[in-house]
Formats: structure tokens, C-alpha cells, sequence
């Protein structure tokens, strides 16, 4: 298929350099071990220096990429929300029917349980360390994650109130996001086909029963 942009639309996108693009690759190897260790230790038991050996820099190059280890944990939490959204997002345009929309939210949320375990935990966990304006941030994300779900459910459910339907939404949620915990039995771990199947499985008979 041709390209849709135009010329002036192709001059409009901005074209990463190679410097830009280190930047963002360090960028995301930080979060993406920040997650890791506050999971593994606790915000409070990670130091920006821990931040900067987990990748290689000193402590003080964390700063050229954020202000603080505020802000860190802020990019974890806003980011997987942020993705969270737009997946559900491009997933609903998709969709063909609601039952195949519910289908793909789900299978959406199961990728991103199996992906991001850490994340997980550490928004469990720390949410209450953000600042009040992070927080909220990630607050409202969230909620309209949720609508995108309780919307869904409502046209498959139509016999139910929409307060049983966010509830069922919840509680899905929660068996998805069981999966730091669920997920990693040393040793007894069954494959991510497997878990893929069962938590698919739970999470439609748990929003459709």
C-alpha cells in the first residue's frame, strides 16, 4: 500500500538521530531496571547509583534522563498505564463484535500480566510514593481503562448493573494481575502457552458466568 503522508506530512516527522535514539534506549533499559530492582527490593531500598549500575552509568548520568527517582517510579506507572489504554484502544477499533472485543481486552491485559510482572508488583506496591499530580495521572488512566471494559460488558450484559459489571471487571483484573505471584513457582513453572490459556480461560468465564 502507498504511503498516505504528503510531502509536507513526511517533513513534519521528526527523524531520530542516532544520538536521540542512544538517549532513548538508555531511557528505557533504566525504567525497565528500575522495575526490576523496586520490585525486587522496594523503592525505598533502590538508590539513584543502584539505578545507574543496573545499566552501566554512574549514578549521576541517571540524571541527564530524570530528575529524580520520583520521577522513575512516575514513567513506570504513568507508561504501563498509558499502554494499557492505548492497547484497549486499538484493540476496540479492531474488534468485529463485542464478544471478540471482550476476547481481545482480555488477551491485551494477559500480555501485558506475562510481559510486565515487575511493573506489576511495583504499582501494588509503591503507588502511594508518587506525588499527588503522578498519582492522579495514573489514577485517571486507569479509570478509563476500566470504562473501556465496564462498556464492553454492558452491551454483552445487558441484564446487569453496571456496578456488578465494573466489579467483574475488577476481580478480573486481579486474577490477571496475580501473575507475579501465580506466574513464577521456581521450578514448576508451566509454559506461557499454558498460563496464557488458563488466565484467558478464568477471566472470560469470571466477566461472563
Amino acid at each position: 500500500m502507498a504511503s498516505t503522508l504528503g510531502a509536507a506530512d513526511a517533513a513534519s516527522v521528526p527523524v531520530l538521530t542516532e544520538r536521540s535514539r542512544q538517549k532513548a534506549d538508555r531511557r528505557a533499559a533504566i525504567l525497565s531496571a528500575a522495575a526490576t530492582l523496586f520490585a525486587e527490593r522496594g523503592y525505598a531500598g533502590v538508590t539513584i547509583e543502584d539505578l545507574g549500575t543496573a545499566v552501566g552509568v554512574s549514578g549521576p548520568a541517571v540524571y541527564r534522563h530524570f530528575p529524580g527517582k520520583a520521577a522513575v517510579l512516575a514513567a513506570i506507572l504513568q507508561g504501563a498505564s498509558q499502554a494499557l489504554l492505548d492497547g484497549a484502544e486499538r484493540v476496540l477499533e479492531q474488534a468485529p463484535d463485542e464478544a471478540s472485543a471482550l476476547r481481545s481486552l482480555i488477551a491485551h491485559h494477559v500480555d501485558f500480566a506475562l510481559g510486565d510482572a515487575d511493573v506489576i508488583l511495583v504499582q501494588d506496591r509503591e503507588l502511594e510514593q508518587l506525588d499527588l499530580g503522578a498519582r492522579h495521572e495514573v489514577r485517571l488512566l486507569q479509570r478509563r481503562y476500566v470504562e473501556h471494559w465496564v462498556d464492553v460488558l454492558s452491551r454483552l450484559r445487558p441484564d446487569r448493573a453496571e456496578a456488578e459489571l465494573r466489579f467483574r471487571a475488577h476481580a478480573a483484573f486481579g486474577l490477571l494481575n496475580s501473575t507475579p505471584h501465580s506466574a513464577r513457582i521456581p521450578g514448576r513453572r508451566p509454559a506461557d502457552g499454558t498460563i496464557r490459556g488458563i488466565l484467558e480461560e478464568m477471566a472470560w468465564a469470571s466477566l461472563m458466568s
